[in-house]
């Protein structure tokens, strides 16, 4: 199908630093393009400082949506006019969508992740969840597995400024859910070792591991990981993170992030054009090799 960028074609992007590897642009464009939709997909490597002026290049210039990837998620809130019930609740963002001048915020991110799982081939619902990482990411992966079912969840953190935050954001979800989340120190090697031992999963949301410093792991010592461990990793570059190396080594079942990019990346593609991206083709396009 011929496509062209037109005197109307719409704008939509990502934004974030690094975003050089993302393959973003190339799923949501062949999807505009399958469809026949006038809509194009860019991709701009943005700091944290620079956030707000080019929020408001985008929006003076008409843009209709665009994603958020680390570490912006939480950098955009104050610049937003409305968040969803489940980004509010989230306290970070992936997807806003422009209407009538206004941004509003949506988060994507828990819902690919969930639908991840699942198409994985992997049942976590009724139980218990060891999740590393404190950001954008981790917080919704925290709410949606909490709203779905997972019984409970030790989210791994550095004891920081943001602990507290941290904690409190917690507590909330568990009013909210029913979930059991409690936040335990990333450097405390025992506790981590206890909480792996007692999960069927183990969540990696950190970028500890991501290109390009493939050389790293969150977990000090492969030996901590059982054999009926699921192991996920949601960085996608490279496909095979130290982390699924280490899952490897030790028979794990694992899988990277490239499927929870697809999914939240579908939900969004809604968010903007009100249809449903054709994700089988997309699938076979882009994701054919997840491993």
């Amino acid at each position: 199908m011929k496509y062209e960028i037109t005197g109307t074609t719409k704008l939509t992007a990502l934004l974030g630093s690094p975003v050089s590897h993302s393959i973003s642009p190339q799923m949501h464009n062949e999807a505009f393009r399958q469809l026949g939709l006038d809509y194009v997909y860019l991709a701009f490597d943005v700091k944290p400082d620079a956030l707000a002026d080019v929020i408001a290049g985008l929006k003076a210039a008409g843009i209709c949506g665009f994603n958020l990837t680390m570490p912006l998620k939480v950098h955009i809130l104050p610049l937003l006019d409305e968040l969803t019930p489940a980004a509010l609740l989230t306290g970070a963002v992936n997807t806003v969508m422009v209407k009538e001048g206004k941004l509003i915020g949506h988060t994507t991110d828990g819902i690919g992740y969930m639908r991840s799982v699942s198409e994985a081939g992997y049942d976590i619902i009724g139980k218990k969840m060891t999740l590393l990482g404190a950001g954008g990411a981790a917080a919704a992966i925290c709410v949606q597995a909490a709203l779905d079912g997972v019984s409970s969840i030790d989210l791994f953190k550095r004891r920081n400024a943001s602990w507290k935050k941290m904690v409190d954001f917690c507590s909330r979800v568990t009013a909210e859910t029913g979930c059991q989340i409690q936040v335990l120190d990333f450097n405390d090697t025992d506790l981590l070792a206890k909480s792996i031992s007692e999960s069927a999963i183990l969540t990696n949301a950190t970028s500890i591991g991501m290109a390009p410093e493939t050389d790293c792991s969150p977990i000090p010592d492969a030996a901590m990981l059982h054999k009926e461990l699921i192991i996920s990793d949601i960085i996608y570059n490279p496909r095979e993170t130290l982390l699924l190396k280490q899952a490897k080594a030790q028979g794990c079942p694992h899988f990277n992030g490239l499927t929870m990019l697809l999914y939240q990346g579908a939900a969004a593609f809604t968010c903007w054009t009100g249809q449903e991206m054709p994700i089988e083709l997309i699938k076979q396009n882009y994701f054919s090799n997840l491993e």
